[in-house]
């Protein structure tokens, strides 16, 4: 269903908002090679196809936030900045060639004044490589703290605005601040990308729709996108209003990234539902077709930066923490959390399931403790006061009930924790714990893996002997993104409080052969799925999806954020009016066969008669004694022969050919061929009907069609497979093939085809001494496509002197074996009467055609 979200505000309703030009540039391209500067080199045509071999590629991540601290130093009236080397984005460059340029585009954590700014623009590029985007202070707050906070992580982390006091409902002035927000973003990449050259990595939620600006200003643009986030599921994100946009915006990228196939796959499940689209696995790769360009999927959690953690881990300021809380708990057993304090981190979950072990493990009491370290909440509001009230509350209660004077089972960390102290837990606790109720990924159980591997001085500080084996435990929720990549951990649901308790008192009494293995599969995972490992990945799966760029034809179509790029084969083009109204003129001998549903009667119609229009063109078409036209269908042949019966000269192959007439005067011809095996699909087909709600059976005469468009898509699809297969096994010693079409699964008898009613019209004409010089086909289905290269196979085999004018055309823009494409139903009615008008003799009403169709002169 399409939405509305983008109608009457801003200007989104208009091309204008996404009609940008040339911007003005503050900043000069970056120097790629020794004594060149590329600026202006570049076409600002978007289907340009040159290509330039001077410059060397870069990547440019763009992100919310810069990789860089950033302070006022008010005695010198100055701004001092350094790199945040904790920054994800500052990692990713490991993966990358040395000789590789990064620039990375995104905003400062602070506010620059306007007479600054021009000034740290230019120093942050000099000395940083980076580009900053200021943002005026509104727009900021409502684009951040507003919609990115508000409304789409809570959605994003499943948390729907039912009432006003659970999430914020739906603001459209905050959705124009993020649309904004995000061209402005665009206008930085643009001022230092080489569009041709250079590849574009976009990070996470903040930034979905900039891809849609810089798709409209560079079609050709490289361009990868990756999610930090979770993605729901579509029931949830369907409640969005501007979801289309997002989806779009996203669909603009040439590959998109997730943690985990779940969330790949709602994303996948969305565009399906919502735009509908079909994603299929090509060698592997999960990929979408959409308006030519393949738009790919990639499945690939973020790791850590083990060389910044070994670090951390080998400082003597952590060799005397750890030192520290070992003698701290001796003689205890501990369990650690480390979370943000906001209420998807479940901690209060965490600590309602510890009090439950205390509770029905009396022997534990005394012996174990959970130390929950509280990061700063990254975001405010009554949701995080509710939280931090909740989890206070609850480790005072567990406190007072089993605690004495020197033992605190609960001990909760709210405060700033140093890198080191927090290497130092992670290195003591024997079993850690992530309860997150929802979380896009969750890197702690890689940091306490790497940490409890440990290091000489690490050892050394603990009393641990070198050669002694290294064990860890983790526990951890089902609904985080690093689960799957942890297959030793031990999973949970940390709604059912029970079974986490029972899960934590499993971990702490795991026999220490169980823990090795258990170790040492999870960091044989974490130390070789670094980050520099998923950015190396991203970026050569991103170079695999751009690698056919030049090899096709890109326009842009589509108002506002609804705009995307068409890409098709160079040979594949729009079929012309005039075009092929010239060789119909020139002709003398002309064959044209035309499929029914979805050519001539839309597919979405309810209605499936023809319009007394189609009959006025087809007989126009027909009355032309130069004239073979068939129409070729998958329907029966009681249909269509009601249905054209005023068409009597029209000649018409029912259900693919099994049936053909040349004429209404003439009989029937139809294949000798056994229907027996109908009696063995049949059954099978009425299974998967009533287990299907939406389906039916179409019953032909030499056929079995079963139909799922009014199905649920996924699982009609799903069904549809399934049915494939099955259908398959029980009629393989049969003489019926089985195929899949559009929302069908048909059975028929084998070697019927249109590709043979088209060989077989076009032979006669040429045993007749007739030969064509003019062929048409139009059709929109996979059926058709044999028809397509039927008639091809049968003129390049045939013996005639001149090879005719061959005009293979389906309908809509998509691969195909035609050479040429019409944009609808409407488009193909309009070339009809186009025909039409050119024929000899006229037709009667002359007039009604060249009002509705236009004279072709």
């Amino acid at each position: 269903m399409a939405s509305r979200s983008s109608a009457n505000f801003f200007d989104l309703a208009s091309e204008d908002i996404l009609d940008i030009h040339q911007t003005p540039r503050a900043l000069p391209r970056m120097m790629t090679v020794p004594g060149i500067i590329s600026d202006g080199c570049r076409s600002n045509d978007g289907d340009s196809d040159s290509m330039s071999s001077a410059c060397h590629e870069r990547k440019i991540i763009v992100a919310n936030m810069l990789p860089l601290h950033a302070q006022r130093d008010t005695t010198a009236e100055k701004w001092c900045f350094s790199l945040d080397e904790d920054s994800l984005l500052l990692q990713l460059k490991d993966g990358f060639s040395p000789e590789t340029e990064v620039i990375y585009v995104g905003s400062l954590k602070v506010d620059v004044e306007p007479s600054e700014q021009e000034e740290v623009t230019q120093r942050l590029l000099e000395e940083y490589k980076c580009v900053p985007t200021f943002l005026p202070c509104e727009i900021q707050e409502k684009f951040y703290h507003g919609f990115c906070k508000q409304q789409l992580w809570p959605l994003f982390h499943y948390m729907l605005p039912m009432c006003p006091d659970h999430a914020d409902r739906f603001d459209r002035q905050l959705w124009q601040s993020y649309v904004s927000a995000n061209k402005l973003f665009a206008d930085k990449v643009m001022e230092v990308v080489n569009p041709e050259d250079d590849y574009i990595w976009v990070q996470d939620y903040h930034l979905m729709v900039l891809p849609t600006f810089l798709r409209k200003r560079y079609h050709r643009v490289k361009l990868g996108f990756f999610l930090h986030s979770p993605f729901p599921s579509s029931e949830i994100y369907r409640t969005l209003p501007v979801r289309d946009e997002i989806l779009k915006g996203l669909l603009n990228c040439d590959l998109i990234g997730f943690h985990t196939f779940d969330y790949a796959r709602h994303f996948l499940s969305c565009c399906s539902r919502m735009l509908g689209l079909d994603y299929e696995s090509k060698r592997g790769h999960i990929g979408l077709d959409y308006f030519g360009r393949t738009v790919y999927i990639k499945i690939l959690p973020v790791g850590i930066h083990m060389g910044r953690l070994e670090s951390v881990l080998n400082r003597s300021s952590t060799f005397a923490k750890a030192k520290e809380v070992q003698e701290q708990f001796k003689g205890k057993k501990v369990i650690l959390g480390v979370d943000d304090m906001d209420i998807f981190k479940g901690i209060s979950l965490k600590l309602l399931a510890f009090e439950h072990l205390l509770q029905q493990q009396e022997d534990l009491q005394g012996k174990l403790v959970l130390v929950q370290i509280v990061n700063p909440a990254r975001s405010s509001g009554k949701d995080v006061q509710e939280a931090k009230r909740e989890t206070y509350s609850t480790a005072e209660r567990i406190n007072e009930i089993y605690g004495t004077s020197n033992y605190e089972p609960v001990i909760l960390i709210d405060r700033p924790v140093a890198r080191y102290e927090k290497t130092a837990y992670y290195a003591v606790a024997e079993c850690c714990i992530v309860n997150a109720v929802r979380d896009g990924m969750n890197l702690v159980p890689y940091k306490y893996i790497v940490c409890r591997q440990g290091s000489p001085g690490m050892d050394e500080a603990m009393g641990i002997k070198v050669d002694s084996p290294r064990t860890s435990m983790l526990v951890v929720s089902e609904f985080i993104g690093c689960s799957p990549s942890l297959s030793g951990a031990i999973r949970v649901n940390p709604w059912d409080i029970e079974a986490v308790a029972e899960a934590l008192n499993v971990a702490i009494t795991m026999t220490n052969s169980e823990k090795e293995l258990r170790h040492e599969k999870h960091h044989r995972y974490v130390s070789s799925h670094d980050v520099a490992y998923w950015a190396r990945s991203f970026m050569q799966d991103l170079e695999r999806a751009c690698q056919d760029h030049y090899s096709k034809r890109c326009w842009g179509i589509g108002l506002g954020l609804g705009f995307r790029v068409i890409a098709l084969s160079p040979s594949f083009r729009k079929l012309s009016l005039d075009h092929i109204v010239s060789s119909y003129r020139r002709t003398q001998r002309r064959a044209i066969f035309l499929d029914y549903d979805g050519t001539v009667v839309p597919q979405s119609c309810m209605v499936k008669a023809p319009s007394a229009e189609v009959i006025s063109l087809l007989n126009a078409l027909i009355n032309d004694p130069k004239n073979t036209v068939y129409i070729v269908s998958g329907r029966g042949r009681t249909s269509l022969c009601e249905w054209l019966a005023p068409c009597e000269r029209l000649g018409i192959a029912a259900e693919h050919g099994y049936f053909i007439r040349d004429c209404k005067t003439s009989e029937w011809d139809h294949l000798d061929s056994d229907l027996e095996w109908k009696e063995i699909a049949e059954p099978v087909m009425q299974l998967y009907t009533e287990a299907t709600d939406g389906s039916y059976i179409e019953s032909k005469e030499s056929a079995l069609v079963w139909h799922h468009y009014d199905a649920d898509p996924d699982f009609g699809s799903c069904q549809a497979k399934e049915l494939l297969d099955h259908l398959e096994s029980v009629l393989a010693n049969e003489p019926a093939v089985v195929k899949r079409g559009q929302h069908i699964v048909e059975v028929k008898p084998q070697g019927v085809t249109k590709g043979l009613v088209a060989a077989k019209v076009l032979s006669m004409m040429i045993d007749g001494g007739k030969p064509p010089d003019f062929v048409m086909c139009i059709g929109d289905d996979r059926s058709d496509e044999d028809m397509f290269e039927s008639i091809l196979s049968t003129i390049s085999s045939s013996s005639v002197n001149a090879a005719p004018d061959i005009f293979a055309c389906t309908v809509g823009q998509k691969p195909s074996k035609a050479k040429y494409y019409l944009d609808d139903t409407a488009d193909v009615l309009k070339l009809l009467g186009g025909l039409a008008n050119a024929s000899n003799p006229k037709p009667m009403d002359t007039a009604q055609f060249q009002l509705a169709f236009g004279s072709v002169i």
